[in-house]
């Protein structure tokens, strides 16, 4: 009787240490994965190993003409993947091999499924062109409040006159909200984080912009939020820790001299994997602007340029950029319902026809050239660097 005692009292002292182990190890286990690091910055061996095995990357910002705005393009009633294929058509035909496209929260909110489901025939689209987008998930930029459903006409011959922020005022201006949004960039990163069709991730466009010259937001408030969301979208996307890199663009502002430099800048060029910068003015700015950001010794891409009125000009910028295989990207592909043939002022002075000198864009809608002598331009440098398909 006694051993049969004993022996109870050793396998139950010998399950108690297993259970006590096991209890352990999973307590172990569940540190370890606490103590996990998020993912940082790549290292500038690690973002110069990338560029190096990308083409000169040349292209522009994109939508498709039939579009005002990121909700005409991605809502279920306005998709148009046929346009989509043929003004896509037009920018390979000119040595383009990239695009940047906006995406938008409120297709994602409201249609999961369906918006995925036409980014991967976005992706499609522009593999079969040989172009590999970079997307965007939020932008400061334009109307404030937009609104998911049919969008109105666009007022005629006003620049960007149907443009809109997202996520928008209403939730940016709430920080409790932003919280909302990670879903939307996490399931479309986790989505393309490991697929080759995609070449970067542009996280936030123009953080900070309060359009003074067209909606007159209050710059004082919007600033903080942005910075918050800035933040809060870079830490999203470092969990998900895609293939691809990722990158903000400063768009305004000194940071040529590094003690001028903003708290937005340094956050920016801190955090980015790869340097994306926007410049509109002239040859001789665009050069004092892009030489000092050498020092970061990762690929560079200027992910807005292009204003003619602006004296932003393909003739004599683009050499400059092939030359220190800076990566070009353009305002504007095909005039349309974005109205940006016409310039910034015109939120300022009325425009009653088509400006003899376009803004930005580069086709018509029937795929005819504004200027034939920056697409024989485009054509040769492209074909110099990259070589003839």
């Amino acid at each position: 009787m006694r051993n049969i005692i004993k022996s109870s009292i050793s396998i139950l002292a010998l399950t108690a240490l297993i259970s006590c182990g096991n209890s352990t190890e999973k307590q172990s286990e569940v540190k370890k994965e606490e103590k996990k690091e998020v993912a940082t910055q790549w290292s500038v061996e690690k973002a110069q190993e990338w560029g190096a095995k990308q083409p000169w990357l040349v292209g522009a910002n994109f939508g498709p003409s039939d579009a005002s705005n990121q909700l005409d393009m991605w809502q279920k009633d306005t998709w148009n993947p046929e346009l989509i294929d043929k003004e896509l058509g037009w920018a390979e035909e000119i040595g383009f091999n990239t695009i940047r496209v906006y995406l938008h929260y409120f297709p994602y909110r409201d249609d999961k499924d369906g918006f995925l489901q036409r980014m991967d025939q976005f992706l499609e689209i522009s593999a079969k062109h040989n172009i590999k987008p970079m997307f965007i998930f939020f932008d400061d930029v334009w109307n404030p409040y937009p609104v998911a459903g049919k969008q109105p006409e666009p007022k005629k011959h006003l620049h960007n006159a149907g443009w809109v922020q997202s996520p928008g005022h209403d939730i940016l201006w709430n920080p409790e909200r932003h919280i909302e949004l990670k879903p939307y960039v996490q399931d479309v990163m986790n989505r393309y984080k490991n697929d080759d069709r995609v070449l970067l991730w542009d996280l936030y466009n123009e953080p900070q912009n309060t359009n003074n010259n067209a909606y007159h937001e209050n710059d004082k408030g919007k600033e903080k939020f942005s910075m918050m969301l800035l933040k809060e979208v870079f830490v999203w996307a470092r969990e998900v820790n895609p293939s691809q890199p990722i990158t903000s663009a400063p768009w305004i502002g000194e940071w040529v001299d590094e003690t001028k430099m903003t708290e937005f800048h340094k956050f920016m060029f801190n955090h980015s994997d790869i340097i994306t910068y926007h410049n509109y003015n002239d040859i001789a700015d665009f050069k004092r602007v892009s030489e000092p950001l050498k020092r970061y010794n990762r690929p560079m891409i200027c992910t807005e340029y292009m204003s003619r009125g602006n004296k932003s000009l393909f003739e004599t910028h683009l050499p400059y950029m092939a030359e220190n295989n800076i990566g070009a990207i353009n305002w504007g592909l095909v005039a349309g319902r974005t109205q940006t043939i016409y310039p910034w002022d015109s939120w300022e002075r009325e425009y009653t026809a088509e400006p003899e000198l376009w803004f930005h864009d580069i086709f018509r809608k029937d795929g005819s050239i504004y200027k034939q002598s920056e697409v024989d331009l485009i054509k040769k440098l492209t074909n110099d660097k990259n070589g003839k398909k």
